[in-house]
């Protein structure tokens, strides 16, 4: 308990200047409406964690982009990514993405791993996700374009603070860095239709 007070008396000063209280974060309840409000795409922001090989992960991932399209079952989401980790661009079209309607929490599927998040949601345009790991509290946020207002990364850091994780925790993308999405430039003057 020491050691959680001390973390929160050194957040930086932007995160001090009006404290957010901290209730217990809010995680989205799924209906169907809210799973419709998931589909299209995202531009990936920022990750933060204190887990040491989840910040190596982070520090990689220099831009990513992903589109949500209805899966075969009412269960399901698929997903296609487009990132760049360090200097290489990377697509991934067979990811998947489980909805458990249960416990409001959404399982993707990547190369045989699985990683869980709640969606914490205020805004239709952003996607604030806490993702489940027993080892520490980690959090991404994803937005539908890669300009995000003021506001919005204010609601992001406050939610930084509520976890106990500070800006040295977080790992920002860049826009600079960004990959072509799929299918976007397949020759001289031969456009095909982008993701989103």
């Amino acid at each position: 308990m020491l050691v959680t007070l001390s973390l929160l008396l050194v957040l930086p000063l932007a995160l001090a200047a009006d404290p957010p209280t901290c209730a217990p974060l809010a995680t989205v309840t799924f209906d169907n409406a809210t799973i419709r409000g998931l589909l299209g795409h995202w531009v990936y922001i920022a990750g933060a964690s204190r887990n040491p090989p989840d910040q190596a992960e982070l520090k990689e991932v220099k831009y990513a982009a992903f589109s949500f399209s209805p899966g075969s079952h009412e269960d399901e989401f698929n997903a296609i990514e487009v990132m760049r980790l360090n200097e290489t661009c990377v697509e991934r079209n067979a990811t998947k993405i489980l909805i458990l309607w249960h416990n409001n929490t959404l399982v993707h599927v990547s190369d045989h791993v699985l990683s869980m998040a709640e969606l914490i949601q205020n805004d239709k345009d952003l996607l604030i996700m806490k993702h489940v790991n027993a080892n520490s509290p980690s959090l991404s946020f994803s937005a539908r374009t890669p300009n995000i207002t003021k506001e919005q990364l204010e609601e992001f850091k406050a939610h930084l603070h509520c976890l106990g994780l500070t800006e040295e925790d977080t790992f920002f993308t860049s826009e600079k860095e960004a990959c072509p999405l799929p299918r976007e430039k397949t020759g001289e003057g031969d456009t095909e239709p982008q993701l989103g």
